[in-house]
């Protein structure tokens, strides 16, 4: 029995890890990468700034284009893991959970019809984010709910203003500062380039599904 409980423990601890460590690179992204951001800016910050403008359209890539480098990272500490004995089964939980983060973001973004029944289900039971829970996120002034994978963390952290803290901290210490974010309303408008990525324009290039441009707080999911 104690041994059961010792290995739940374990599991869920190594998950809430995961989701911890994703949704920290999700906040620094969201915070200090544009698209003008030297040497990631084009990788990185562009597709964020699309994703925020129009939320859907990260429903239209696929596992790799939205998630090479949640990938990159945990492949890296896999071998960083293995090279020094301790690659253990909690590594590869943490490691196959964080690769696969921004999948479950973009199940957040799906409609029911789209995710099929098994995640719609576990998304009901609240094994999975809901979408209406990952709508929050993208609630005026979008600096909150950046963990992707529970409904559980988002409100603890966000409670102790875990990540305005860390906005704090570095903008106290090395001076870096968190960026407009041209998606929330009287900081824009968003740069020339997104027109590319308007629901009409997108649509017209069968870039972007017809059923939804943007992430509703009243998704069900």
């Amino acid at each position: 029995m104690n041994t059961t409980l010792s290995l739940l423990a374990q599991f869920a601890a190594t998950v809430f890890a995961a989701e911890l460590a994703a949704g920290l690179v999700h906040w620094f992204e969201d915070a200090y990468i544009r698209e003008n951001t030297p040497l990631v800016g084009r990788m990185i910050g562009r597709p964020n700034v699309v994703h925020h403008h129009y939320p859907r359209f990260m429903t239209r890539h696929n596992w790799w284009q939205s998630s090479w480098d949640l990938t990159l990272l945990s492949v890296l500490l896999v071998i960083g893991a293995w090279s020094v004995g301790l690659l253990t089964w909690h590594v590869w939980l943490f490691a196959i959970l964080g690769a696969n983060a921004n999948e479950f973001h973009k199940w957040e973004h799906r409609t029911r019809k789209e995710n099929g029944r098994i995640i719609s289900v576990l998304q009901d039971i609240k094994i999975l984010q809901s979408g209406k829970h990952h709508a929050l996120h993208h609630t005026d002034p979008k600096n909150s709910h950046f963990c992707t994978i529970t409904n559980v963390l988002n409100p603890v952290l966000d409670t102790i203003h875990f990540w305005d803290g860390l906005e704090w901290l570095l903008a106290k210490t090395i001076g870096l500062k968190r960026q407009p974010d041209t998606s929330v309303r009287g900081c824009g408008p968003g740069p020339e380039w997104l027109k590319e990525f308007s629901p009409q324009m997108a649509r017209a290039n069968n870039r972007l599904p017809s059923n939804g441009e943007t992430l509703s707080s009243k998704q069900t999911a």
